[in-house]
């Protein structure tokens, strides 16, 4: 059985240019946040597997090559020891097919990646600090940044 770590949070993230400002983001927002990234679905899930340490929340991109996000949550929601891991897809698709693949597999949260990254580091801190107040669960929350600003540049 694994541990859940309170200040542990999973990124996987395949962009250079995305892991760079969800660092900055959240560095800057929750200084004490231990961020762990992985640039593979591939990577996160031998992690989780480990059964060591685990992460109260995790950010999944969606689409990466090999193993997806919507993979990664699969597997996440698939072991039982993980049922508390809170899991938010941070993605730039506005695909609401993919979306509601990713509810139907477990998805706490679907956000948008903000393009301004004023509004990308609010959307994170504020993601975080609403599901750090909230028990585990799935509550099916979107996020969603105003029209225009949703692409994933930073």
């Amino acid at each position: 059985m694994s541990l859940r770590a309170d200040d542990l949070v999973f990124v996987v993230e395949d962009s250079d240019e995305d892991v760079e400002a969800i660092g900055r983001a959240i560095g800057r927002s929750h200084p004490g946040t231990r961020l762990e990234f992985f640039r593979s679905g591939a990577a996160a899930l031998s992690r989780f597997a480990e059964g060591t340490e685990r992460p109260w929340l995790a950010l999944l991109d969606l689409n990466m090559p090999g193993e997806s996000g919507l993979d990664v949550l699969r597997g996440v929601r698939a072991d039982r020891d993980l049922d508390g891991v809170t899991v938010v897809v941070f993605t730039s698709s506005e695909n609401q097919d993919e979306a509601d693949a990713c509810f139907a597999a477990g998805a706490d949260s679907y956000i948008y990646k903000p393009i301004n990254f004023a509004l990308f580091q609010s959307v994170l801190s504020q993601t975080l600090d609403y599901w750090r107040s909230r028990p585990a669960g799935n509550d099916a929350r979107m996020v969603v940044p105003p029209p225009g600003d949703s692409s994933a540049q930073t």
